[in-house]
C-alpha cells in the first residue's frame, strides 16, 4: 500500500464498477452515475467544493500509464467534471459543474492523493468489507443486493460455495492436480465466478452445491488444463479480470478442443435434470407456486454481461426487476421485442454470421442463428423445431405476435401470453447474449 498524488487525467472512472457491472467505457460509467444517482452526485459535488477536496483518498490500481478507480468513483467523477464540466452527460449538468467550479476558492487541484494497491485481491477484500451509510449522498453509498451479486459474479468472493476448493479436491482425487505448486484459488474463483463460465467447463454451483453438468471424465481434464495454466502463470489475473478476457481464454480452450461438448452431456434420465448452460433444452420458469409478477423471473440465467451488452443488460434489468406484467404489458411487450432483436444481432456479430436484411428479417435471423447453434451442439433438434415455429403467423407464441404487439392497434398483449413468449425464447436469448 502507498499513497501517491496522481494527475486527474490519469485517473479512470471504473467502467466495471460493481454498482453497474461492465459498461463500454469511462464516459458510459459517468453517465450511469448521474442517470441513477443525480441528486446524490450533485450534493456530493457541492460538498467537495465547500470542503475544497475529498474527505478520503480514492482506492486505485495501476494499469499502464493510468489508474483505475476501484473505490471513490463518485468522488473522482465529481472532481473530474469540476475540472472539465463539458464531460458532464447533459447540458444542464455541464452548467451546474461550470457554475460550481467558479465558486472554488483558490487554485483548482490538478492531482488527487490516492491509495495505490497493486494487488487486486487486496482491493477486492477492501471493497468487500466497506459498508458505511450514504449520508444523503456525501458518504459512501451502500451496495444493494444486485450490486453485491455483481461483485460476487466478478470476483467469486462471498458467494457461499468455494468453487476453487471443490475443483482442487476433485483434481487431487483424480491425480490431476499440478505438482509441487500451489493452485491460485482466487484466480480460479474469479475465472469461474459466474454460471455462464462454469457451464462452459461443465460444472455448476447454481443450487448452492458443486455439480458436474457434463460427464466427469470430460470435465476433469479441462479443469486440469485450467489449473495447469494458472499454476504455471500462462494465465494470470490480468487474463481473467473481466468478462471479455474470461471469455477469450475459454474460447481459446474451446478452439483447442479442451472443453467438454454437447456430446459429453450427462444422461438426463440418470441425472434427473437436463444439462444447463450452453445447452438449454428448456426455459427457466418461475416456481409453480409463485405468481408471475414480471416477465423475467428473478433467477440467475447465467448471462455473462460484458461491456458491449450495456443496453441489453439495462433492458433485461427493467424486464426482470422494474416493469410489472399486469401494470405495464405494452411496455413489457415492446422491450421484449427489442431485447430479442438486440440479442440475435449480438450473436450474428460475435459469430461472424452473414446478416439478413430482407422482409421479416427478425424471424429469419432467429431461425438461422438457432440452426447455427444446433449445428454447434448447443441446442438440440427438438428445441430447434420449437424455434422454427416462430415462422408461424397464427400462433400466440411467435415472432409475428411480438411484431403485432409493437405495430398493430388491434392486438393487446396479455401477461399470460407474454410469459409464454419469454419462456419459449429465453434459452435462445441467453445463448445469443453469451456468444
Amino acid at each position: 500500500m502507498s499513497y501517491k498524488a496522481i494527475e486527474l487525467d490519469r485517473l479512470n472512472v471504473n467502467r466495471s464498477n460493481d454498482r453497474h457491472g461492465e459498461l463500454e467505457n469511462e464516459t458510459a460509467a459517468i453517465a450511469w452515475l448521474f442517470a441513477h444517482h443525480q441528486p446524490q452526485m450533485k450534493k456530493l459535488a457541492r460538498d467537495i467544493v465547500e470542503s475544497r477536496g475529498l474527505y478520503e483518498p480514492p482506492l486505485v490500481y495501476p494499469e499502464g500509464k493510468t489508474y483505475i478507480v476501484f473505490d471513490g468513483n463518485r468522488r473522482t467523477t465529481c472532481i473530474k467534471l469540476l475540472a472539465n464540466p463539458k464531460r458532464a452527460p447533459t447540458v444542464e449538468l455541464q452548467k451546474f459543474f461550470a457554475d460550481l467550479k467558479d465558486s472554488w476558492a483558490g487554485p483548482f487541484p490538478t492531482k488527487l492523493i490516492c491509495r495505490v494497491e497493486t494487488d487486486r485481491d487486496v482491493i477486492d477484500d477492501i471493497l468487500f468489507r466497506r459498508h458505511t451509510g450514504s449520508q444523503g449522498g456525501v458518504g459512501q453509498a451502500n451496495w444493494d443486493g444486485r450490486m453485491k451479486t455483481t461483485f460476487v459474479n466478478r470476483t467469486g468472493k462471498g458467494g457461499g460455495i468455494n468453487v476453487a476448493d471443490e475443483i482442487e479436491e476433485r483434481l487431487k482425487s483424480a491425480g490431476l492436480l499440478p505438482d509441487r505448486k500451489k493452485l491460485p484459488r482466487s484466480n480460479l474463483n474469479r475465472l469461474l465466478s459466474a454460471e455462464a463460465f462454469r457451464n462452459r467447463v461443465g460444472i455448476t454451483a447454481a443450487k448452492g452445491k458443486f455439480e458436474f453438468t457434463r460427464k466427469e471424465e470430460a470435465v476433469l481434464p479441462a479443469l486440469a488444463r485450467i489449473a495447469d495454466d494458472l499454476v504455471h502463470r500462462r494465465i494470470t489475473l490480468d487474463d481473467v479480470w473481466d468478462v471479455d478476457r474470461k471469455s477469450a481464454y475459454l474460447d481459446s480452450l474451446e478452439n483447442e478442443d479442451v472443453l467438454p461438448t454437447a456430446a459429453d452431456a450427462i444422461d438426463s434420465d440418470k441425472k434427473g435434470s437436463s444439462v444447463k448452460g450452453e445447452k438449454l433444452a428448456k426455459s427457466k420458469k418461475a416456481p409453480p407456486s409463485t405468481r408471475r409478477v414480471r416477465l423475467i423471473p428473478d433467477t440467475d440465467y447465467g448471462v455473462a454481461w460484458s461491456g458491449r451488452l450495456q443496453r441489453h443488460h439495462a433492458i433485461w434489468d427493467e424486464l426482470q426487476f422494474a416493469l410489472h406484467l399486469e401494470n405495464h404489458p405494452n411496455a413489457v411487450a415492446v422491450l421484449c421485442r427489442v431485447l430479442l432483436e438486440l440479442s440475435v444481432d449480438n450473436y450474428i456479430r460475435q459469430s461472424k454470421m452473414t446478416a439478413v436484411s430482407e422482409p421479416d428479417a427478425l424471424v429469419k435471423k432467429i431461425v438461422s442463428c438457432a440452426e447455427d447453434l444446433e449445428a454447434k451442439g448447443k441446442i438440440d433438434a427438438r428445441y430447434l423445431q420449437v424455434v422454427r415455429k416462430a415462422r408461424t403467423m397464427d400462433e400466440i407464441v411467435s415472432i409475428d405476435t411480438l411484431n403485432k404487439y409493437v405495430h398493430s392497434s388491434n392486438i393487446a398483449p396479455a401477461p399470460k401470453d407474454l410469459s409464454s413468449l419469454w419462456d419459449t425464447f429465453a434459452p435462445l436469448v441467453v445463448l445469443f447474449l453469451n456468444e
